[in-house]
């Protein structure tokens, strides 16, 4: 399965919809894609799962990567919007306590704009 890839201006980041499957398959493409923009200079991303019905550890470890990225260029990383099932493996993964998970885009980009 395909996963599908999405972006706009944000509050001061880009927001990245993605629509699909992350998993083993599919993560490679989304790493090369997220570091060209890495490269063109993005500081601040929201990750809008709100499409994604379920992720694997590969996504989990891209998340983090991009995140670890992010922060080391004085930016930062949000996931929005999280399905259910999506969140809960953040949960249990404790990935929630490494970056911000928010309900809505809205609300992520709000948080990256003004850090808590």
């Amino acid at each position: 399965m395909d996963v599908s890839w999405t972006t706009r201006p944000g509050r001061e980041c880009l927001v990245v919809q993605l629509s699909g499957v992350v998993d083993m398959a599919t993560t490679p493409d989304v790493r090369q894609r997220l570091q060209e923009v890495l490269d063109d200079g993005t500081r601040s991303i929201v990750l809008d799962l709100g499409e994604v019905p379920l992720i694997d550890s590969s996504a989990l470890g891209l998340i983090v990567w991009l995140h670890k990225q992010l922060l080391a260029h004085g930016g930062g990383a949000a996931v929005a919007g999280p399905q259910p099932i999506v969140r809960q493996v953040f949960e249990l993964t404790s990935v929630d306590h490494l970056l911000p998970v928010h309900d809505t885009v809205a609300a992520a980009e709000a948080a990256l704009v003004s850090p808590a």
